[in-house]
């Protein structure tokens, strides 16, 4: 099994931005010292939810500080920018890192965002797929032009290219794709790229997905084993009730509010998670408890699911002091017992 950390950069209630990127920051050189695998940044905009507006941005500030930790975006959101011009930063990332980067993308939400970056609703409801594979084809072949529905460009040269990697492996930096719904998965599924499946997903949904996936990839002619990760909540104590009892005072305000800031681009009317019942569900569904609650919780939903690589958001009590502790605590006492 791989673990890593999910740094969302959560704004909890009475907390500075600077505070809370400060803990980002500290959770990943941490994720380090504490012998995990990687570490995977989420990107929101204009929300207290999280407050990296840019995944790609932390993920070179981590990079630089960080020797061996593999770092991801979880994820970067395609129809908010050029998948040219991310495809460029994902080159330069994974060539200056010895190839420690892994590029998440998704489709995002239907939310002010588009109007601000320019994308439109029509970036969002329709463009995704052709995003997807403009920015597979930039991280793969010499050049590359386009000429589509949303880009329309004439062939230039990829500088620099993501295949020339120092070690001489010919491959460009790991792809992966946000699937929350059965088109996604397909849409994955058909291209050979791994899932990022999320934290609000439990087992039977994600077993669900992978096997859809299976059948999907195979019948695609691609490798239906792919690597997928699986994304969750941690929060580790001596007894199972103190370390749900931390989650459910603290992440309700934190989801309260940073949802409550969502604002979607055309009025649609949305239906927000009552955030209570949400954060019980999360530890109902992820290794929240003592280490060895979570280490068989862990173990648990590999078996069930086919899954092996974990993203945890370790942030959930919102206090610095607490999730570093928390993030050494996984390394020392969890995965031990997981190997």
């Amino acid at each position: 099994m791989r673990v890593g950390a999910f740094v969302v950069a959560a704004q909890f209630p009475g907390q500075g931005q600077g505070e809370t990127l400060h803990r980002a920051v500290r959770t990943a050189e941490v994720a380090e010292e504490a012998g995990l695998d990687s570490v995977w940044l989420a990107e929101h905009h204009f929300v207290p939810y999280g407050v990296c507006p840019s995944a790609v941005t932390l993920a070179a500030l981590l990079l630089g500080r960080t020797r061996r930790l593999r770092v991801g975006t979880a994820v970067s959101v395609l129809p908010n920018t050029h998948p040219v011009a991310l495809g460029e930063q994902a080159a330069l990332l994974h060539l200056t890192s010895g190839g420690r980067f892994t590029l998440g993308v998704g489709r995002g939400g239907p939310w002010v965002d588009l109007e601000v970056f320019g994308g439109g609703l029509r970036a969002y409801e329709n463009c995704f797929p052709e995003d997807l594979d403009v920015l597979r084809r930039w991280l793969t072949e010499p050049r590359v032009a386009a000429i589509g529905e949303r880009h329309v460009f004439r062939e230039v040269a990829v500088v620099p290219r993501p295949a020339e990697a120092l070690d001489g492996d010919g491959s460009g930096p790991e792809v992966i794709v946000a699937c929350t719904s059965p088109a996604s998965v397909r849409l994955a599924a058909e291209r050979g790229l791994p899932m990022l499946l999320g934290m609000h997903c439990g087992d039977e949904d994600k077993a669900d997905m992978v096997a859809l996936y299976r059948r999907t990839a195979a019948a695609a002619g691609h490798d239906p084993q792919a690597p997928h990760v699986s994304a969750g909540v941690c929060q580790l104590a001596d007894r199972t009730a103190d370390a749900r009892e931390t989650l459910t005072k603290a992440m309700p305000g934190w989801l309260r509010q940073g949802l409550d800031a969502h604002v979607t681009v055309d009025g649609r009317t949305r239906a927000m998670r009552d955030p209570v019942a949400y954060t019980e569900l999360l530890c109902d569904l992820h290794p929240v408890g003592t280490p060895r609650r979570a280490a068989e919780r862990l173990a648990a939903t590999a078996e069930r699911t086919g899954i092996t690589r974990f993203a945890l958001l370790m942030e959930g009590s919102g206090d610095l002091a607490a999730t570093e502790e928390n993030v050494r605590r996984l390394g020392a006492e969890v995965l031990p017992r997981i190997g």
